[in-house]
């Protein structure tokens, strides 16, 4: 078949031309529908089959609107950042060094520049890459060097890969209320792509160090606060920290041990929700150090005032 070059005119003029590689590619579907089920097949994994075609009618300016759709991005970075729980509950703003692929200064990611030749990195110097499509595979042309498996001109930087490995600080801004494990984007931070295709993104998983006293579930917070034998008998306004300070608490009389109350919106804000949690207090009554004949003067008399048996119930259904 005849090599046809098409100008923008001559695509303007006939659209029929910038449709013909599309319409071959629908044909070739058609043709293996008994293989590939519907949506089996991903947009990428079209585009290189289209781009196949590309290559057999030998349409330049198709071959480049497929190769540009069969590029993969760069690949994903993930990294791990530790903070504390105060960061996490407030937000923070955080600097993290990472390591990536960014588009060689030099050549600006073309791979050439200089009177050097050296080995096609995408081809390994064979003229000729694989590409997978479903259940396919697909010998193309190189889109690097052309098929001449050598790059002219290599660029003294990267060597032709038109990308070079350097350290770099991202500064990240932690939000609100992050959880552990909450994970991150950095749009555009990850390696970069080869021949102009867009860099990958950053993911930053968060690991919130442990509070000595405040548990968080969720958005609620949960402490555990002690009470003496007289606050939990008789009742009474007590001091409970919370992550915005000190807050008064009723508790009511004739509490028991491990009884919870609820404080209204006294938890992590929620920026989706736009709401705040809750916190859960937990009374842990703390008995008195007896250490006087007065103290047990007043527990003897309290144990005759009161009889009853705590364990009875147990007994019963023993």
């Amino acid at each position: 078949m005849a090599n046809h070059y098409y100008s923008d005119e001559d695509l303007a003029r006939f659209p029929e031309i910038g449709r013909n590689v599309p319409d071959l590619a629908a044909k070739f579907f058609d043709w293996y529908g008994a293989v590939f089920a519907d949506g089996a097949l991903s947009a990428r994994e079209k585009s290189i089959i289209a781009l196949a075609v590309a290559h057999a009618v030998q349409c330049p300016y198709c071959i480049d609107a497929y190769s540009r759709d069969a590029l993969e991005k760069g690949a994903d970075l993930e990294y791990g950042l530790n903070i504390d729980f105060w960061q996490a509950i407030k937000g923070t703003q955080a600097r993290l060094s990472i390591t990536r692929y960014d588009v060689c200064e030099t050549c600006g990611g073309s791979g050439s520049a200089g009177g050097q030749t050296a080995t096609c990195p995408q081809c390994n110097g064979t003229g000729s890459v694989s590409q997978m499509a479903g259940a396919m595979r697909f010998n193309l042309t190189c889109p690097k060097c052309g098929g001449t498996g050598k790059l002219r001109n290599a660029c003294p930087t990267c060597h032709g890969e038109g990308r070079i490995a350097h350290a770099e600080t991202v500064d990240v801004r932690i939000p609100p209320g992050a959880r552990n494990g909450s994970r991150l984007r950095v749009p555009g931070k990850g390696n970069a792509g080869t021949l102009g295709a867009p860099s990958g993104d950053l993911y930053i998983n968060t690991r919130v160090e442990e509070h000595p006293y405040f548990h968080r579930e969720g958005d609620d917070i949960e402490i555990r606060v002690p009470v003496t034998v007289s606050e939990a008998g008789l009742g009474a306004k007590i001091e409970v920290p919370t992550i915005d300070g000190r807050t008064l608490l009723k508790i009511p009389q004739g509490t028991h041990n491990g009884q919870k109350f609820r404080m209204r919106e006294k938890g992590v804000f929620n920026a989706r929700g736009n709401q705040r949690g809750d916190q859960i207090v937990e009374v842990a009554i703390q008995t008195p150090l007896v250490q006087d004949e007065r103290t047990k003067e007043i527990l003897r008399e309290l144990a005759t005032l009161h009889p009853e048996d705590p364990r009875a119930e147990l007994w019963e259904k023993l």
